[in-house]
C-alpha cells in the first residue's frame, strides 16, 4: 500500500497559484515590450485578478461558447483566454498590454507556459486540474 500525501491547506495552494500566475505574467513581460507593470505590487495584482477570471468567469465562457468552439475547432476559446487578458488590464491600473498584436501575443506566451507548467512537475501543480492529473498518476 502506497502512502498518500495530504493535500496542503488552500492558503497554500491559493498562494501556489497566485506566485505561478505572477510568475507567467512576468515571462509574458520580460518577453514582450508592449506589455509591462509599473510594480512588484501591479504585477501582483494582475496576477491575483488574471486567476480569479480563470477561475470563475473563464469556465462559463467557455461552456457559452462551446458551439462556436466546436464550429471553429477550438480557435474560439484562444479568444476566451485573450479575453481573460483584455479584462486584468482593464481593472489592474499599472499593468498594461499595448496593441492587438500584443495582447495576442501575450495570450499566445501565457498558453505556452500553462502548458509547460502542466506537463512539469512542481509545486505549482497543487491547484485545480493540474491537482487532478497528478492525483491520476499516483
Amino acid at each position: 500500500m502506497g502512502l498518500r500525501r495530504r493535500s496542503p491547506p488552500l492558503i497554500v495552494r491559493l498562494a501556489i497559484s497566485w506566485l505561478t500566475n505572477a510568475l507567467v505574467l512576468a515571462v509574458v513581460a520580460a518577453l514582450l515590450s508592449g506589455v509591462y507593470y509599473r510594480h512588484a505590487g501591479s504585477l501582483l495584482a494582475a496576477a491575483a485578478v488574471f486567476g480569479v477570471l480563470n477561475t470563475v468567469l473563464k469556465p462559463l465562457l467557455r461552456f457559452a461558447t462551446l458551439p462556436l468552439a466546436i464550429l471553429t475547432f477550438g480557435v474560439a476559446w484562444f479568444f476566451v483566454a485573450l479575453l481573460m487578458l483584455v479584462i486584468t488590464k482593464a481593472i489592474v491600473g499599472g499593468f498594461h498590454i499595448d496593441g492587438f498584436w500584443t495582447l495576442v501575443g501575450a495570450t499566445l506566451i501565457v498558453w505556452i507556459v500553462n502548458m509547460a507548467l502542466d506537463l512539469v512537475p512542481g509545486p505549482w501543480q497543487v491547484t485545480g486540474r493540474r491537482r487532478r492529473l497528478r492525483r491520476e498518476h499516483e
